[in-house]
């Protein structure tokens, strides 16, 4: 092979690398976040909580419920994830995209959620898009986006009526996006 059939063959293979890579990173994501999401089912949010980058910001529908406001650092949203398994939210991922480099990915999870009382009575049902910002693997921005927004504050008065309060608030509240 001359230098140049070389040089054209290796930026060939360089590019089919390159876009095996692309077509898989999706796919390797969302396996991921099912797995997260399933511990975070079964109780265990840790595995979700370290997909967060130390000063991330989680911003969740305002309103008058335990989980309004802009949940800031690594900490706060720790707590936020503790109240979501606290009132025992099962969650389901039922679609993703993305785009963008993998240094810097938006990230579009379609997210529906439900929880039961120890009793079984259904006490939440909702849908979601998830709305994630990384910076070089890691969730600096999220945010949340329901269907209907009154279901979250009517759960919430459901789980005080039984007794449950909150673990906690946001620490600070930041108004724009980054």
């Amino acid at each position: 092979m001359s230098g140049t059939g070389a040089v054209v063959g290796g930026a060939a293979a360089g590019a089919a690398v390159g876009l095996g890579a692309r077509a898989l990173l999706p796919r390797l994501l969302r396996l991921r976040f099912e797995r997260d999401v399933r511990r975070l089912n079964d109780g265990d949010h840790s595995s979700l909580l370290t997909a967060y980058a130390d000063d991330a910001v989680l911003r969740f529908h305002e309103g008058d419920h335990r989980w309004s406001g802009a949940w800031v650092g690594k900490s706060a949203i720790d707590r936020f994830l503790r109240q979501f398994v606290a009132s025992r939210v099962q969650g389901e991922i039922r679609g993703m995209a993305l785009s963008g480099p993998p240094w810097a990915m938006t990230i579009w999870v379609r997210f529906d959620d439900h929880a039961d009382a120890a009793d079984g009575t259904r006490l939440y049902e909702n849908r979601a898009v998830l709305v994630l910002r990384t910076r070089w693997g890691r969730v600096v921005d999220h945010e949340d986006f329901y269907v209907d927004t009154v279901r979250i504050a009517a759960f919430d008065r459901a789980l005080t009526e039984r007794g449950e309060r909150p673990l906690g608030r946001p620490d600070q509240v930041v108004a724009t996006a980054r």
